[in-house]
C-alpha cells in the first residue's frame, strides 16, 4: 500500500501468501519476501518494523543486529492468522504502541509483555518531552515490587500522578533536574524540556557560530544538553544556518515583540540595526513563557550572542481531538499522537473508551457524562492553563457538532491557554463513503436536534437546502423524545425534490453494529432512525448505481 501515515517510517515485510494479504491492509511500506535479508538490509534505513512471521523467526533474524534499546527500531510480529500482534524489541521505543496500532487495524490482539504495561505502573523512560538517564531498569523493578523511591524535583516539574510517594532517603531516587548530573547508584535522572536558547545574530555568521557557544555555555553552565528544548531567535534569522544548526525546535519573533521583554544586557547597536535592543536574551524569555528566569545572560561570539531562559513549568494546551466515526482505521495519525502525549486525556465517557488503547498508565483520565459539555471544555481550559497538556477526546471531527468551538468560547476565563483542533473524520463523511458517493457534490449537514438551535431556525435552514437543491446529511435525526421533527424535514424537502430521490440510513458507521439501509425520500420511514444514525438525502440529480448512492459531479463520462 501507500507509504507510512506516521512521521517515522515503517515497513512490513512478509514471507507467505496469507502474510501478503495483511500486510496489504496496513498503512505501510510492503516488501513481500527474503525476510531475512530484508530486515538485515534494511535495519538502519528504517525506524520500525512489521514482520508477518512466528515470534521465532524474528527473534532469530533481529537477534544477532541488536545493540541496545536505545538504539535499536521496534519490531513487532504478526502471526500469519492475523490474531496476535507481539512486541519484539524496543517496547517503550514505539514498539508497544506500533503493536497496538497494528492490532487495531487488523482486528486482532496486542501482546504486551512489557512489566510496566502490564501492571500500569509508570514507565520513565516513556515520559513525553522528558529524557531519563541512569539505572531506569532498577527504579522501574523497584517501583514494580512496590520498593520505597525518593524523588528530588528542584523544579517542581509537573510528574505523573501515578508516580508512587516520595520516601526520602529511600536507596532507589529520581531526580528531576535540567543540571548535568551523572547518575548515581540506584538512581535515574530525568531532564524535562524546561530550557531555551536564544540565539542573536548578523548575517554573516557561520553555521557553527551558535553551536560553539552552546557547547562552551553549557561546559561552564553545569546545565543538560538533554533540557534544551527549543532555540529562539528574530524571525528574520529564523532559517538562518546559525540558527538550525543548534539542531532544537526554531521559535522565532517580530522585533516588536522582543522590544518590549526586559532584558539585562540591552544593546544601541541591534536596536539600530534590527529594532529591537536584545535578540537572544528576550528571544529566549519570550518563548519559555511567562515567569520564565534568564539562568545563562547573554555569552558573545565574534558573529553570535547566545543565551539561555528557564521556563516556570511545562507550556499547557487543549487539543482538541477528533477520534473519527468508530474505527481505528478512520483515526488520523495526529489524533493517535496527540492522545498518547497528552498528561489528561479528558471526554465524554463513551468517547475516552473509544481511545482506551491509546491511553497509559502516567496520564489521568477524567470521564465526564453526557450534558456536561460546558463544564467538560472548561475543566480542559483550566488544567492547560495551569501546564499540563489536555486531549480533550470527541468523535467525529472535534469542529462538527462538537466540542472545538466551546472550548473557544470558555478558554478567556482562565487566561487563553493555547487550543489546538485535530480534524477526525465526520461521521456524514463516513457515512457517505459506506453509501457510495452522495455528497459528491455541493451539500449541507444540518443536527435536527433542537436542544441548543430553536426548531423554526432549523427549519428555516431546510427550507433553504430545499430551495437550493444540496444533497444533506442529518445529524441526531431522531430519539426517544424528539420523534417529529426528520418527518417534518423529510416533508419540506418533498416540496422540492421527487419523492424518488435516494436516502440513505447508516447506522454505528464504521462501529459494531452498522446498519445501512438504502431507500427515497418518499418511502423514508423515521422509526428506522435513531439518535445513531446519519440520513443522508440525495439531490434531485443523485442517483442508484449498483445499490450504492451517486450524486454526479457533472464530468464528462
Amino acid at each position: 500500500m501507500a507509504d507510512d501515515t506516521t512521521s517515522a517510517s515503517t515497513l512490513v515485510v512478509s514471507i507467505t501468501e496469507a502474510g501478503r494479504a495483511l500486510a496489504d491492509r496496513l498503512p505501510y511500506r510492503h516488501h513481500h519476501g527474503d525476510l531475512g535479508d530484508t530486515v538485515r538490509a534494511r535495519w538502519g534505513e528504517v525506524d520500525r518494523f512489521v514482520l508477518v512471521c512466528a515470534v521465532g523467526v524474528a527473534v532469530r533474524v533481529i537477534g544477532p543486529l541488536l545493540t541496545s534499546k536505545q538504539h535499536d527500531p521496534p519490531v513487532v510480529a504478526v502471526d500469519d492468522g492475523g490474531r496476535f500482534v507481539v512486541p519484539i524489541g524496543g517496547g517503550h521505543r514505539g514498539a508497544n504502541d506500533l503493536a497496538v496500532d497494528v492490532a487495531l487495524l487488523l482486528d486482532a490482539e496486542p501482546v504486551v509483555t512489557t512489566a510496566t504495561d502490564a501492571r500500569s505502573v509508570v514507565a520513565l523512560d516513556t515520559l513525553p518531552g522528558i529524557t531519563a538517564v541512569g539505572d531506569v531498569a532498577g527504579v522501574t523493578r523497584a517501583m514494580l515490587d512496590g520498593a520505597p523511591v525518593a524523588i528530588e524535583n528542584e523544579l517542581d516539574w509537573p510528574l505523573p500522578a501515578a508516580l508512587p510517594p516520595s520516601v526520602p532517603g529511600a536507596a532507589r531516587r529520581i531526580v528531576v533536574t535540567d543540571r548535568a548530573r551523572v547518575a548515581g547508584e540506584g538512581e535515574v535522572v530525568l531532564h524535562p524540556p524546561s530550557l531555551v536558547v536564544g540565539v542573536g545574530a548578523s548575517s554573516d555568521a557561520t553555521a557553527d557560530a551558535a553551536t560553539e557557544l552552546l557547547d562552551d555555555v553549557l561546559a561552564t553552565s553545569g546545565l543538560a544538553l538533554a533540557s534544551l528544548s527549543a532555540v529562539a531567535t528574530i524571525d528574520r534569522r529564523a532559517a538562518d544556518p546559525v540558527v538550525i544548526a543548534v539542531g532544537l525546535p526554531v521559535v522565532s519573533f517580530r522585533a516588536s515583540e522582543l522590544a518590549v521583554v526586559p532584558v539585562p544586557n540591552p544593546s544601541d547597536v541591534v536596536l539600530h540595526e534590527v529594532g529591537t535592543a536584545s535578540v537572544g536574551e528576550a528571544a529566549a524569555l519570550l518563548a519559555a513563557g511567562p515567569a520564565a528566569e534568564l539562568v545563562v545572560q547573554k555569552r558573545k561570539g565574534s558573529t553570535a550572542t547566545l543565551s539561555i531562559a528557564r521556563r516556570a513549568g511545562p507550556t499547557g494546551e487543549v487539543v482538541v481531538v477528533g477520534l473519527g466515526p468508530g474505527h481505528a482505521r478512520h483515526r488520523t495519525p495526529e489524533a493517535v499522537a496527540a492522545v498518547r502525549s497528552a498528561d489528561v486525556v479528558i471526554g465524554y465517557g463513551l468517547y475516552v473508551d473509544q481511545c482506551a488503547e491509546l491511553c497509559s498508565p502516567r496520564q489521568e483520565i477524567v470521564r465526564s457524562p453526557i450534558g456536561a459539555e460546558v463544564d467538560r471544555c472548561r475543566e480542559a481550559a483550566t488544567r492547560a492553563a495551569t501546564g499540563q497538556r489536555v486531549a480533550l477526546v470527541c468523535s467525529g471531527d472535534s469542529g462538527v457538532f462538537a466540542m472545538a468551538t466551546l472550548v473557544f468560547e470558555v478558554a478567556a476565563e482562565v487566561g487563553s491557554p493555547p487550543i489546538h483542533v485535530v480534524p477526525g473524520v465526520t461521521a456524514s463523511l463516513a457515512a457517505a463513503a459506506i453509501l457510495g458517493a452522495p455528497l459528491a457534490h455541493d451539500h449541507a449537514l444540518v443536527s435536527l436536534s433542537d436542544l441548543l438551535t430553536p426548531w423554526p431556525v432549523i427549519e428555516r435552514r431546510i427550507e433553504a437546502i430545499a430551495a437550493a437543491d444540496l444533497a444533506v446529511a442529518f445529524y441526531n435525526p431522531r430519539s426517544q423524545r424528539r420523534i417529529t421533527q426528520l418527518e417534518r424535514a423529510r416533508e419540506i424537502l418533498l416540496s422540492g425534490r421527487p419523492a424518488s430521490t435516494p436516502v440513505g440510513v447508516v447506522g454505528n458507521a464504521s462501529r459494531p453494529g452498522e446498519t445501512v439501509i438504502v431507500t427515497t425520500l418518499g418511502q423514508l420511514d423515521p422509526t428506522d432512525v435513531d439518535m445513531f444514525s446519519i440520513v443522508v438525502v440525495g439531490s434531485s440529480t443523485t442517483e442508484l448505481r449498483n445499490g450504492r448512492m451517486v450524486t454526479p459531479r457533472g464530468y464528462d463520462a
